[in-house]
């Protein structure tokens, strides 16, 4: 068995088959149970006041720790995902979810709740990392913009029929139910995912080369491709330049902030923080602001609910237009409109260009964090890449927990204009660095960036060539410099 498998260029070269849909199906599925029950709060907390059961005190603990949790769960999948596996992580995760809400189902306290909530959000956002990195590492180069679209819908399909069968369920199972269809979709999921294959490019990266194979022959043969075969070197693994290099060794956390790396962590950040910013102001906000502008409260809701939708149409457009402009392209294309629209809708009077404005406003934002989300993962190399994302989801989702603050101080300080036109800035001011910024995400470029330690070596090892060759040079040769 060859065991230089090359996973990244011969899944790249693969034809989109069986494999291919049934992994997005898992994959999406996964996301869909997550966003589900990342959206069951709004419902859930509402209708504990009137009994009782919490207070408003206790709904703000609750969600200020669902987002805590949801910090630390994107951290720890990108340490769980680089260090046992993209299959254990993926698991471990919804399982976690899974069991933990049925236990808030029994809550016998808002506090236990709140406990519980906690603990199960960082199964949910470890969940967000990893089904964003999948596509990144099972779906071919061209065709990943049309799949992270497609997972963009299972989310957006998630939130909304939470609030669907939220109207439904919660007066005739209370909030509890809310919990139990929850955790019953997760456990299902965990269960169909249970066959999944370990990330061929994975195992690779950690010189288990004969897995590697193992894995990549068999997604071959189910995507209708000859599988590639060859002499078998279990010891040892071929570079693409022909050197030989021993068994791959963990890569720490610190080269995410090394000066090779740095650049690329930077970005990261940046284009999940706004992304994460922009998602949640256009989406959690809007009923606020009309009610602010004279709204009824009913008349807010239907606004809403209308604008909304474009949380899935833009995914839909993702998957038509990004494989053919380009994921790099598409992304400047949707935070550039974002910005534009973001700037105009503040001075929509009309009710049908309030409609049709924040419409395609929240289809720009819905679009760019769908591409920002798995773009950011392929600016880093297998061996540390769900690190790599797994801090950039973490700052964003610390950044959400002081979000509310900020949008508050704004709107009390300059109206919906001044968080609009700000949230605007902000797309405007991302696509313009990550057009200037460049930042290549071909497979081959990305896996050949050293790390500084490969950097020191090399210059050393340059170091001692030189001083052997000195003895040959001229006597006025200086040795200083």
């Amino acid at each position: 068995m060859n065991t230089y498998v090359n996973a990244a260029q011969r899944l790249d070269s693969l034809p989109l088959g069986k494999f291919h849909g049934r992994m997005m199906l898992l994959i999406g599925l996964g996301m869909f149970v997550d966003s589900f029950d990342n959206k069951i709060s709004s419902a859930v907390l509402a209708s504990m006041l009137p009994t009782g059961f919490s207070t408003l005190e206790l709904n703000s603990l609750f969600l200020s720790g669902t987002f805590a949790g949801l910090a630390i769960g994107a951290a720890l999948a990108g340490w769980l995902s680089d260090r046992f596996g993209r299959s254990f992580a993926f698991q471990f995760n919804l399982a976690l979810v899974g069991l933990l809400s049925f236990l808030a189902a029994m809550a016998p306290t808002m506090e236990v709740l709140i406990g519980l909530r906690f603990i199960m959000s960082i199964g949910m956002g470890a969940e967000y990392v990893i089904c964003y990195g999948l596509i990144t590492e099972f779906i071919p180069r061209g065709r990943r913009g049309r799949y992270l679209g497609i997972l963009g819908i299972f989310g957006g399909l998630g939130v909304s029929l939470s609030s669907l069968i939220g109207w439904i369920v919660i007066p005739a199972l209370t909030w509890r139910g809310m919990f139990v269809i929850g955790g019953l979709g997760a456990l299902i999921v965990w269960w169909l995912r249970r066959g999944m294959p370990e990330s061929p490019s994975w195992l690779e990266s950690r010189g288990r080369y004969e897995e590697a194979e193992a894995v990549l022959q068999r997604i071959e043969r189910e995507s209708g491709a000859t599988p590639q075969e060859g002499e078998a070197a279990p010891a040892a693994h071929r570079s693409a330049d022909g050197t030989t290099d021993e068994k791959a060794e963990w890569v720490p956390i610190t080269v995410l902030f090394s000066r090779t790396v740095i650049r690329r962590t930077l970005m990261a950040l940046l284009l999940t923080v706004i992304a994460l910013f922009g998602s949640y102001t256009v989406t959690g906000w809007m009923p606020t602001f009309f009610v602010e502008q004279g709204m009824t409260v009913s008349k807010s809701l239907g606004f809403n609910a209308a604008i909304m939708s474009g949380y899935v149409a833009g995914p839909l457009l993702c998957m038509f237009i990004a494989d053919r402009l380009g994921r790099r392209n598409s992304i400047m294309l949707f935070g550039t409109l974002a910005a534009i629209f973001g700037a105009i809708y503040p001075f929509m009077t009309e009710p049908a260009l309030v409609i049709v404005v924040g419409f395609v406003l929240v289809a720009m934002a819905a679009s760019f964090l769908t591409l920002a989300h798995g773009t950011a993962l392929e600016f880093f190399p297998i061996a540390y890449r769900f690190r790599g994302g797994g801090l950039a989801q973490t700052v964003g989702r610390v950044g959400l927990i002081f979000s509310p603050f900020i949008i508050l101080w704004l709107f009390s300080s300059y109206g919906i204009g001044g968080v609009i036109l700000s949230l605007s800035g902000m797309y405007l001011a991302i696509t313009l660095i990550y057009a200037v910024a460049r930042m290549n995400t071909v497979g081959e470029v990305v896996e050949q960036i050293p790390s500084d330690r490969d950097t020191d070596v090399r210059e050393e090892s340059g170091a001692m060539h030189g001083s052997q060759r000195e003895p040959d040079q001229s006597s006025g040769s200086s040795r200083s410099g």
